[in-house]
């Protein structure tokens, strides 16, 4: 599965086997140059503006044409990740859509629950994640074929288990083009191109979601051990295990970019 056609094909034909032969030797830029072959209309990139994600928006921009992203603002996003966002759109005229939670949803949890209930139950902090992340993520979808994210196996030792071609609840294919690159290749690849990235990662943030939900990891600690560090249950929000297709609204996931 090196061949760009055979790539096409399969990603058209969305013969998961076919593409995750021989996954590890996809080049990230190859993969990317054949999605930009496929209609842009079929497929957007999620951006957590994460490092794996500021990579994969360098790769895109790079290609000098228009492509679909979007960002979940789950209104609790770390201040640091707002200054991000901003560098980015500044250095490089990159507008990735932005989707935000029902407000309705929102004002019901927390009149119920109160703002920080996500502390007291695993239930309580799935649901906040369900309201804030999974429900706003399947109206970004609505319409895709593929979506892009920036998944990697070494960022532990549940996403290994994963692989760079998947398919979501709705059908969809998740394609994660970093998947195989360590963290020295990420590092590696900012620091070359002089990357603006959060500046919460020299503060010993491997991994920052939502600002009550993420900290600090000491040396040698697993990179997610700051996710939810007040749980002993899987480190996930539930983006990458469930993805529910919301068939009675309709919403135009757009992102732009111009050439800088």
């Amino acid at each position: 599965m090196t061949r760009p056609e055979s790539l096409r094909t399969a990603l058209v034909a969305g013969d998961l086997d076919q593409l995750n032969r021989g996954a590890s030797q996809i080049e990230p830029a190859t993969l990317l140059g054949e999605l930009f072959r496929i209609s842009k209309d079929l497929w957007s990139f999620a951006n957590s503006f994460g490092k794996e994600d500021l990579v994969l928006t360098h790769m895109l921009i790079n290609h000098r044409h228009a492509f679909n992203s979007f960002v979940l603002d789950t209104g609790r996003l770390p201040a640091e990740t707002y200054d991000l966002m901003e560098l980015w759109r500044q250095k490089y005229s990159y507008f990735p859509r932005v989707y935000y939670p029902e407000a309705e949803s929102v004002g019901s949890y927390v009149s119920e629950n109160g703002p920080n209930a996500f502390y007291r139950s695993v239930d309580l902090r799935r649901n906040c994640c369900q309201i804030r992340k999974i429900e706003p993520l399947s109206r970004a979808l609505l319409g895709k074929q593929f979506w892009l994210t920036g998944l990697r196996a070494a960022q532990s030792s549940a996403r290994a288990g994963g692989s760079m071609f998947a398919t979501d609840q709705a059908g969809r294919i998740k394609i994660s083009p970093l998947f195989y690159w360590d963290d020295a290749s990420i590092d590696g690849y900012i620091s070359r191109h002089k990357l603006p990235y959060n500046r919460l990662h020299d503060q010993g943030y491997p991994s920052i979601g939502c600002a009550p939900c993420s900290r600090a990891v000491a040396k040698g600690e697993d990179p997610r051990a700051g996710r939810w560090w007040w749980e002993n249950s899987h480190k996930e929000c539930g983006l990458h295990s469930s993805v529910v297709e919301l068939g009675s609204k309709a919403f135009k996931s757009e992102g732009y970019h111009a050439e800088s």
